[in-house]
């Protein structure tokens, strides 16, 4: 099963994007979040849920490993599929979604394309627990990269700008901490949301 792939951006549109990996184009479906999140060409890296059917094999593409945790989650519920996960996805930040399903926020969920209040309630109820980790990511996670703080720093800007906060906010915050080198991504970015949350 493919789970992370790299390579150079061969083609880029709203909902897929094709990713020349070593000559081979995969054909990958992406959030709006992770579109704009995207250069419009060079090398890219995504982590990969790979959605086998009987008469299809689809990759969906994301740019963190909370994203990624997200949707596996949302598909995991009765009714939901792939591509309404991903329109889910599209349309409110990780964050905040996880946030909404953790304090059953009906209005906010039912206030998603296709999520009435009967969806909500539900998605509400059989994730509230599943979607801890993502509110509160350890450091232990089987995805944690350690990187060098420069790279760590791209990474860091381009999740916090994934969740939903400006980029001057999140530049502005990441000054303002101690990170250092060799620091777990998710440890980094679970500090990084503490102060940008007081």
């Amino acid at each position: 099963m493919i789970a992370l792939l790299n390579g150079r951006i061969a083609y880029k549109t709203v909902d897929h994007i094709i990713l020349d990996v070593g000559g081979v184009g995969y054909r990958i479906l992406v959030p709006l979040s992770t579109f704009y999140a995207l250069p419009e060409s060079g090398q890219a890296e995504l982590h990969i849920h790979t959605h086998v059917r009987e008469d299809a094999i689809q990759l969906f593409g994301f740019g963190t490993f909370e994203e990624k945790g997200v949707f596996t989650v949302l598909i995991s519920v009765s009714g939901v599929g792939p591509k309404l996960a991903l329109n889910i996805l599209s349309h409110i930040p990780t964050f905040e979604l996880a946030a909404a399903l953790a304090n059953s926020d009906i209005a906010r969920l039912s206030s998603l394309p296709g999520i009435g209040k009967k969806t909500a309630a539900r998605l509400s109820l059989e994730l509230k627990d599943k979607v801890a980790p993502f509110l509160a990511a350890g450091g232990d996670n089987e995805g944690t990269l350690s990187l060098s703080t420069p790279d760590l720093l791209d990474d860091l800007l381009s999740a916090l700008i994934n969740l939903g906060y400006k980029e001057n906010v999140a530049r502005n915050a990441l000054k303002s901490m101690e990170i250092p080198p060799d620091s777990p991504l998710e440890t980094t970015l679970k500090a990084a949301l503490k102060l940008l949350g007081k």
